[in-house]
């Protein structure tokens, strides 16, 4: 690596047009190179769940070739689900070393924004509404990346929490509630965790656009938190050539290619030029630009090649959708089934959609992607009937996003959906009838069913660029599965979701629920282990479960979905910690999630020395199984009554009893009351 000094040097080597080059795209996913210096682009590319298909560098068109096909991770919000630091490194690392094999240097991600609201399309990108448990998974995913000589990106820097209006929304937010919900992750990731990078939100924060945010990016970021990584734009994100530059942004992207009328490129060499903007402004966003090449090996020294698509990259994929996958009924011990089945019915569309090239910035190729009808079929063999019959159908209107949105996207109404027209609902209806009536058909002839819905990354739902208009089941779901349950209570029903979906319509119906999320490319494996009992459930809600939207602060007592101006009202008191004060019971709460064995837990006490709480627990059960031990700070008057401070996942062996520490990595507080929860 080269020296500070010597970075400088370079920088005082360079044309004005040279560094006026590598402060904005000139394809949509690169910077321009110096070669007389032996100056590299950067080249991006999105995450998290895995390295992005490639586009042509100057329209939306792919190349369409064999070579872009990657590891397709679980989302961030299965990853969360598994309170385990380990596997949250574990899927860095695979995203960092996929990132390098395919040439990339910056990869955009993790999503670290707080899920103030179960609307947000992009919620199955983020890790969960309390900002603790999004920090700590953040710092240990940044690790893995960048190991790979690659850096993370952490987005989107600041209070980006709708994809409605997200392109002009003024966020109205105080600056402590900034700092005690919505900043942690961002911090820790890039302190703690050393980010080499992040990006800027599309939003206004308090009147003024994210990502050429002088007070967050200066004040805070740079002088406050003393951060010399880069900071890059969101796609389209900048309004301002001169306010850009007075940022502490360094580099602009976007999604049109009219590259060099960006408003850093040639508008601001002309405000260069004219005086109106110092020349130093440049030259210190040139810095952080050498300093990420740096840091990554490009400028002088043997960078690591990466690899993608590896055995290894798979079983980490596999192991994470295993621990993400949560358990909230389980009556009767209806779970887990048998695998000495003679028929078994599978019913709903989520049994055999794949999911991965779909979300918006999040789609990838998955090289392969298993479905939970595929799952089950594989572990169980041939001596079982399986058979699958849709159930319900999308609405005729959806779909994945056109391949080409990404060049409308600053102009999101061209993109998300419309509603039916009369004509399209009347065959819509007619088309759910029929398939409802061969579902109920064939639920009469079978023992055992296995149900599988929940939501998809069409526009609308989980995906980029628009929000739910609820947190309802879709396409008529809640209907199916009342009729099936009186036909088969014991019906084992499975959900795939990024976020919250409402079952108050049948869930007191139900004996057995799994949560699935997006599950990434081992998906369906994992939910098949899961259902027939080679893998105990582990998984634990990162966010409340809501019975209704008015149990949620942001609907509650905050605002929500405006496209000009949302005010935080509700403050810190998001999530559980809403629930908590105002006497809500959700349908399921923060951190909640069964296992095929039972816990207990012995309280503990604080050591003030180490900054940990120890605690016994014991597996009661006749199962092994993993748990996670999540230790909460009560708290004073006019405070949220419980915060988590600290968690710890372990395996126990059957009547196996462990003392569990658990590390408060904010440092315990002297005469505060500390408690665990399995």
């Amino acid at each position: 690596m080269i020296t500070n000094e010597r970075i400088k040097e370079i920088v005082n080597e360079l044309t004005l047009d040279e560094k006026i080059s590598m402060v904005h795209g000139t394809e949509f996913f690169k910077t321009a190179g110096v070669p007389r210096l032996n100056i590299p682009p950067l080249v991006f590319s999105d995450g998290p769940m895995g390295v992005r298909l490639e586009y042509n560098p100057a329209d939306w068109d792919r190349p369409n070739l064999s070579d872009d096909y990657v590891t397709y991770l679980p989302c961030n919000s299965a990853l969360a689900s598994t309170f385990n630091r380990e596997l949250a490194f574990d899927t860095g690392s695979v995203l960092g070393e996929e990132a390098r094999g395919r040439g990339k240097d910056v990869i955009l991600g993790p999503g670290v924004n707080i899920k103030r609201s179960p609307l947000c399309g992009r919620n199955f990108e983020y890790f969960s509404e309390d900002p603790y448990l999004a920090k700590e998974l953040a710092v240990e995913y940044v690790k893995g990346v960048q190991q790979w000589d690659v850096a993370a990106c952490v987005k989107h820097f600041l209070a980006n929490n709708q994809e409605v209006g997200r392109l002009e929304v003024d966020t109205i937010v105080d600056e402590e509630v900034l700092r005690e919900i919505y900043m942690p992750a961002f911090y820790d990731a890039m302190i703690r965790g050393g980010a080499y990078s992040i990006m800027g939100s599309y939003n206004r924060i308090n009147g003024k656009f994210g990502s050429q945010h002088t007070h967050y990016l200066n004040d805070v970021v740079r002088d406050e938190w003393g951060y010399d990584g880069l900071i890059v734009s969101d796609w389209g994100a900048v309004h301002d050539s001169k306010e850009a530059a007075e940022s502490g942004l360094d580099v602009e992207m976007s999604v049109t290619p009219d590259f060099d009328d960006y408003y850093m490129a040639n508008p601001l060499k002309k405000l260069v030029e004219s005086g109106e903007v110092s020349e130093e402004l440049i030259d210190k966003k040139v810095e952080h630009c050498l300093i990420l090449m740096n840091r990554l090996n490009m400028l002088d020294g043997e960078r690591k090649p990466g690899a993608y698509n590896t055995w290894e990259h798979q079983q980490k994929a596999l192991k994470v959708a295993e621990e993400s996958i949560v358990l909230l009924k389980n009556d009767k011990a209806i779970l887990p089934l048998d695998k000495k089945i003679d028929k078994l019915l599978i019913i709903g569309e989520n049994g055999e959609r794949l999911h991965a090239l779909g979300g918006g910035s999040a789609e990838l190729k998955a090289l392969y992607e298993i479905s939970p009808l595929m799952g089950i079929k594989k572990l169980l063999g041939g001596n079982t009937e399986v058979k699958y019959v849709k159930g319900y159908s999308r609405d005729i209107y959806r779909g994945n996003l056109d391949e080409k949105w990404q060049e409308k996207s600053l102009d999101m109404s061209e993109i998300i959906h419309v509603d039916n027209d009369d004509e399209a609902e009347k065959k819509m209806s007619e088309l759910r009838v029929s398939l409802r009536k061969e579902a109920l058909e064939a639920a009469k002839e079978y023992d055992h069913i296995i149900y599988v819905g929940g939501s998809d990354h069409v526009p609308g739902h989980d995906s980029e660029g628009d929000d739910r208009k609820d947190i309802n089941l879709p396409y008529e779901q809640d209907i199916l599965i009342k009729e099936l349950l009186k036909i088969r209570p014991d019906m084992v029903i499975v959900l795939t979701a990024g976020s919250v979906l409402k079952m108050s319509e049948w869930i007191d119906d139900a004996h057995a629920v799994l949560w699935g999320w997006y599950g990434g490319m081992e998906g369906g494996t994992a939910i098949a282990e899961v259902l027939f009992g080679d893998v105990n459930p582990s998984g634990r809600l990162p966010e409340t479960f809501y019975k209704d939207l008015s149990q949620c602060s942001a609907h509650a007592i905050g605002e929500y979905g405006s496209r000009d101006r949302v005010e935080y009202k509700d403050g810190i008191y998001v999530g559980y910690r809403y629930v908590d004060k105002f006497g809500e019971t959700p349908q399921f709460p923060f951190g909640y999630g069964l296992s095929y064995t039972t816990f207990e837990c012995e309280q503990g006490s604080v050591d003030l020395e180490s900054d940990a709480y120890n605690c016994s627990v014991k597996n009661t059960g006749s199962r092994e199984g993993k748990v996670s031990v999540l230790v909460y700070m009560k708290g004073k008057q006019d405070e949220p009554e419980k915060v988590l401070v600290g968690f710890e996942k372990v395996t126990l062996a059957p009547g196996e009893k462990k003392l569990v520490r658990v590390d408060i990595t904010d440092g315990v507080i002297d005469g505060r009351e500390y408690f665990a929860v399995v």
